[in-house]
C-alpha cells in the first residue's frame, strides 16, 4: 500500500468498499494472512471468521446481495497500528432476507477495530448491531 498512516489506509479501504469494491478492488489493502472476524449479530446468529480467500470471494458475492452501501464515519480512533471506526452503515438489498425484503435500505450501528502491519490490514473484527424495524 502507500505510505500513509494506518488511519488512512483504513479510511481508504473502507472507501473502496462503499464505491462497490471487489476482491480486486480491496486485495491491495489486505495482506497474506488477513482474517476478518464478525461477532454474532441479526444476520448470524454465531458470527464467523474468515481468512483472505473467503473474504476475497465474499467481497464479490456482496455485490448480489447490497448496492449502494453507505458508511458514515462518526468517529475514530488510532494507536500505533491499530485502527477503530464507529460507522453508520446502509444498503439497499438486491434479495430478501430475515427482517427484510428486497428493495429496502438495511441500516446497522457498526464498530470495526483492524490491525495493520508494514501498510497492510492484517486483521479486522466486526461488531454490527443491525436495526431490524423501521423505527
Amino acid at each position: 500500500m502507500i505510505d500513509s498512516t494506518p488511519l488512512d489506509c483504513v479510511l481508504r479501504f473502507i472507501g473502496t468498499v462503499e464505491a462497490g469494491g471487489g476482491a480486486a478492488e480491496i486485495r491491495p489493502f489486505l495482506a497474506d494472512d488477513f482474517t476478518l472476524t464478525e461477532w454474532p449479530h441479526a444476520l448470524s446468529k454465531t458470527g464467523s471468521t474468515r481468512n483472505l480467500a473467503e473474504t476475497l470471494a465474499g467481497a464479490d458475492h456482496s455485490k448480489d446481495i447490497v448496492s449502494d452501501q453507505r458508511f458514515e464515519v462518526l468517529r475514530t480512533t488510532s494507536q500505533d497500528n491499530r485502527v477503530v471506526l464507529e460507522m453508520n452503515w446502509s444498503a439497499t438489498l438486491l434479495l430478501d432476507l430475515p427482517y427484510w425484503d428486497r428493495g429496502d435500505t438495511i441500516r446497522a450501528r457498526s464498530t470495526a477495530v483492524f490491525e495493520l502491519r508494514d501498510g497492510l490490514i492484517i486483521s479486522q473484527d466486526t461488531y454490527d448491531c443491525y436495526y431490524t424495524t423501521t423505527e
